[in-house]
């Protein structure tokens, strides 16, 4: 069994442009599935602990129309997160980022996250996110100075189909700051940028890349 860390924005609020944002559902609860099924163990955390903000958009008819995640999240799956300042990640054997525009606020330069990238990585462990989840790769530092993602092949959210009227709003371009230092595409809906970090193109992607990470994992403890 491994011990796997998903890191969830505790939330983003703008008043001014009425606009508020957190993690996406299916981002979390796809991969926990996937994960737990295979008998994995999952452990929440966030920048400030407790109960994360939910972007309530992931759990519409559109993106969940079964209403499977929105079942998961009213069980309270995620209502207890511990804070990233309380994280060990020598206890952890993979991380997963996961996506919603809050990460583009409060994960994206969060050093103590980069810090727990840095470290889960330097064990010889696998860096995952999904959709805007790979924001605070951008900004994770190795020794060199350079970004951990810097030259490899990345995906993550496109520019191309952010919500009309966000990209004015949010703090940076995803598709952007990764190509300024990574190699990005959209094609592919998940991408191994080496046999320790794993990226996500959107929502849909969640799946694929617990099952790309299942597989890693299962491979590491053979």
């Amino acid at each position: 069994m491994a011990k796997v860390l998903a890191v969830l924005s505790s939330g983003h609020k703008d008043t001014e442009n009425n606009y508020e944002t957190g993690w996406w559902a299916e981002e979390l609860f796809a991969p926990m599935e996937v994960l737990e099924n295979a008998g994995h163990q999952v452990e929440l955390a966030s920048p400030k602990g407790g109960k994360p903000t939910l972007d309530e958009v992931s759990l519409s008819e559109e993106y969940d129309p079964e209403g499977k995640y929105k079942k998961m999240y009213e069980s309270g799956r995620a209502d207890n997160t511990m804070k990233l300042s309380d994280v060990n990640p020598e206890e952890y054997d993979a991380i997963f980022i996961v996506g919603g525009h809050g990460a583009m606020y409060d994960l994206a330069e969060d050093e103590t996250l980069h810090g727990i990238i840095n470290s889960v990585y330097d064990k010889g462990n696998i860096v995952s996110a999904v959709c805007h989840g790979p924001a605070p790769l951008i900004w994770t530092k190795r020794p060199d100075g350079q970004s951990i993602i810097a030259g490899l092949d990345v995906t993550g959210y496109p520019q191309a189909v952010e919500p009309e009227g966000l990209p004015e709003i949010l703090p940076f371009s995803l598709e952007g700051k990764m190509s300024e230092v990574a190699n990005y595409t959209a094609d592919e809906k998940v991408v191994w940028g080496n046999e320790q970090l794993l990226t996500g193109r959107d929502p849909f992607a969640s799946e694929a890349l617990a099952e790309e990470l299942v597989k890693a994992l299962d491979q590491k403890n053979k």
